[in-house]
């Protein structure tokens, strides 16, 4: 089978969508399949050369909206040579693109909405929502309605779509999304982390590892471990991410006015060794999130045997819990408190049988290869029989 895949970006920097696509490609090359991404990045982007599979870099686009004449011109050039295409994420013109050629040349594409159909953003941004209404009948509207498929990664995310927008067609199918297990010696990657921050040696941590964005709760991770927790001086609080909407600054005054501003770390965005060496030396992962369709950070760290205290607008929260492997509240400020209470209250021997569940979590539940293998079966189905006849018959 030879797939297509358009995103408007695949820079490593906005996080789990991106980082995502690169492990679903490469498991899906492994398993026989030709693959290619078009993106809307510029072709000059230093981190194009870090992926192993073609990218075609076809912006940059004009506008917020992204409108590129290059990438319309080469779907409709292109879009025959593939057997189906997988468009990611919405509200820009790639997806408008790819139905267009698409439909001209009768080649079946799906869609995975990532998330961006959740109701949350209906309620936190209602100016924008408005916007999109305008947007919506003409544009992505069509787009879900006349893809072979509309791709959810949880049964949350499907039910929570319906409540966006009352005109709404989609064929719903979910399929679950993984990551690949942690790569290399976790001795190694906890002392990359340790000879960064020395001061964390045989320390408790507590690890937010995501974007400094209000959608992630930041402010519900400070707080929360002000009330709960700082009053243990072995306590500290590891922030790490990139700071994406100049956010850092407030927070930091938020935790010196809770005086525990040397007790929050902030380390920026963590990559490689060091990344993987912050979750391995933390006690648990917190992630008092407003909305996470899938949250791929909370399966890395369960497969490195960290717990997850999430909030319940993370749609894999129910996964979680089902597995005893963390634990979930809502994405308040009670709810954050609630979480690291209830941390301290299970004790060594309680924290411990989440610990000893969080792999198995992830290995049944998050691996990528399974993932991809459900996904592969479904792209498949979708695609005309005449299709078939190519040498693909091992996907």
């Amino acid at each position: 089978m030879k797939i297509l895949h358009v995103i408007s970006s695949i820079d490593p920097r906005h996080g789990g969508v991106t980082e995502g696509l690169r492990q679903l490609a490469e498991v899906s090359i492994d398993l026989g399949c030709t693959l290619e991404v078009a993106t809307l990045d510029q072709p000059n982007q230093p981190f194009l050369s870090e992926f192993s599979f073609p990218i075609h870099a076809l912006g940059p686009g004009a506008t917020h909206f992204q409108y590129s004449p290059r990438l319309r011109d080469w779907l409709f050039a292109h879009v025959p040579d593939f057997d189906i295409i997988v468009v990611h994420a919405l509200w820009q013109y790639h997806t408008v693109a790819v139905r267009q050629a698409a439909l001209r040349h009768g080649v079946p594409y799906v869609v995975y909405t990532h998330g961006m159909l959740d109701p949350y953003f209906k309620k936190a941004y209602p100016l924008k929502h408005a916007k999109k209404w305008l947007f919506w009948p003409w544009a992505d509207y069509r787009v879900l309605r006349d893809a072979k498929a509309v791709l959810f990664t949880t049964e949350e995310e499907r039910r929570l779509a319906r409540r966006s927008f009352w005109l709404y067609s989609a064929n719903e199918v979910v399929v679950n999304l993984g990551t690949a297990p942690p790569p290399g010696n976790p001795a190694v990657q906890r002392e990359a982390f340790y000879s960064l921050y020395p001061e964390l040696r045989d320390k408790k941590i507590a690890l937010f590892l995501g974007r400094i964005h209000p959608k992630k709760g930041c402010d519900l991770a400070i707080r929360s471990f002000g009330s709960v927790l700082s009053s243990d001086p072995n306590w500290f609080l590891v922030m790490a991410g990139p700071d994406q909407v100049g956010w850092r600054a407030e927070l930091e005054r938020m935790a010196n006015t809770l005086g525990i501003r040397s007790r929050v770390i902030w380390t920026g965005m963590l990559q490689g060794e060091a990344k993987w060496g912050a979750i391995r030396a933390a006690e648990f992962f917190f992630l008092p999130s407003h909305q996470e369709n899938f949250g791929v950070v909370v399966a890395e760290a369960l497969a490195c045997g960290v717990p997850a205290l999430i909030s319940d607008k993370i749609n894999i929260w129910r996964e979680v819990k089902d597995c005893n492997a963390g634990l979930a509240a809502a994405d308040t400020l009670d709810g954050a408190n609630a979480l690291l209470e209830e941390w301290v209250a299970l004790g060594q021997a309680g924290q411990n049988h989440l610990r000893a569940n969080t792999v198995s979590c992830f290995e049944v539940k998050f691996e990528i290869r399974k993932a991809t293998e459900n996904l592969l079966a479904t792209l498949k189905s979708l695609v005309p029989h005449a299709a078939h006849n190519r040498d693909y018959a091992n996907v």
